[in-house]
């Protein structure tokens, strides 16, 4: 079993940052990757981002450049560092984590509007 737990959203204003953090815990050892998604109302859950046990990263093609993920193994936690947010980003963003099983987290709502 794998917990996650998801912080740092909220509203930001056009060409704005956020940091989301996903603070993992339990059988930690099995997870081999690890990853970012976001559902926008009335869209499907799209991946953000993800991040490999091996340190291989993946963006959509929408956030490359502005989003970056990234892991503390000493703090067990993945972040998401978006910059240069727009209102095409705003969504309930989830963290994944891979074993032989899926886990999520239960969303965080980031909101992008002046």
């Amino acid at each position: 079993q794998v917990q996650l737990v998801e912080s740092g959203g909220g509203l930001v204003q056009p060409g704005g940052s956020l940091r989301l953090s996903c603070a993992f815990s339990g059988s930690m050892f099995s997870i081999y990757s690890m990853g970012w998604y976001r559902q926008a109302p009335g869209k499907q859950r799209e991946l953000v981002a993800s991040l490999t046990s091996g340190g291989t990263t993946n963006y959509a093609d929408s956030v490359k450049g502005r989003f970056a993920i990234s892991r503390d193994n000493a703090k067990n936690t993945v972040y998401l560092q978006m910059n240069s947010l727009n209102p095409e980003d705003t969504a309930v963003y989830y963290c994944r984590a891979n074993t032989i099983h899926i886990y999520w987290g239960q969303g965080i709502q980031v909101t992008v509007s002046s």
